[in-house]
């Protein structure tokens, strides 16, 4: 079985994380959402809350799988039995700081191969920050995420 592990901190998962995650779903037989936990962090969402969320917005794709780690990525790619990290990539810059990643994780563990997806074209410009940004404001985010995702921040941020 080909497992792919696409990591991320998805505060929130966006309309671009989905774009890469479904063209990965037809290269891997199984592919691991793995929710980062970061206690250096001050996230919008929490762990679980994000791990939900995915859920419910990857319904339709049968071989996706939600999880969360700590530490190391190469550790924990080793531990799920995968052979590659699944990367996104939305403009020039981020090829910079994933390749440099990219090395550093083989350097760790031979065995991750890194794969990177660039984003379809209309999703290069979204960034969960940017996203958090326009609705703390009350601007519009149909457009950039699911309608679950954009339910709980609009009831996140009532709450703020």
């Amino acid at each position: 079985m080909r497992i792919a592990v696409y990591p991320g901190s998805f505060d929130p998962i966006t309309n671009g994380h989905l774009d890469v995650l479904s063209r990965a779903c037809g290269l891997f037989d199984q592919v691991i959402v793995a929710v980062l936990q970061n206690p250096g962090k001050h996230p919008l969402f929490s762990v679980e809350e994000r791990m939900g969320l995915i859920r419910e917005v990857t319904k339709g794709l049968p071989n996706v799988v939600v999880d969360s780690f700590m530490g190391l990525l190469v550790h924990y790619v080793e531990l799920k039995g995968a052979s590659c990290i699944i990367r996104g990539l939305r403009e020039i810059s981020d090829f910079e700081n994933e390749l440099r990643m990219a090395h550093m994780n083989r350097k760790l563990n031979e065995a991750a191969v890194t794969v990177f997806i660039p984003t379809s074209y209309n999703y290069s410009y979204l960034s969960s920050s940017l996203i958090k940004e326009i609705a703390i404001h009350g601007g519009n985010i149909a457009d950039f995420v699911p309608p679950a995702v954009e339910q709980a921040m609009y009831a996140k941020f009532r709450n703020v």
